[in-house]
């Protein structure tokens, strides 16, 4: 089930940030990489959650939505 193994991996992601920041600096790598999976992670809950509940989705919305998250990849400097 898609929300059991979601909710483990944000739990996993939430304990790997508070046991890393408690002796890494804000900028450490591997801290970085876990504040960003546990950030996919709640960004993912949030999306499903919506999206359980909400009438399917036209494409042109799809799209979109899917944009924002090309917006983001550009801001980062992603592909």
């Amino acid at each position: 089930m898609a929300g059991t193994a979601l909710a483990e991996t944000r739990n996993s992601a939430r304990a790997r940030v508070g046991s890393l920041s408690r002796s890494r600096t804000p900028e450490d790598p591997d801290l970085v990489k876990a504040r960003r999976d546990l950030a996919a992670g709640q960004l993912a809950h949030h999306i499903e959650k919506v999206l359980s509940v909400a009438p399917p989705l036209s494409i042109d919305q799809r799209a979109e939505l899917a944009a924002l998250f090309e917006a983001g990849r550009a801001e980062v400097g992603i592909g």
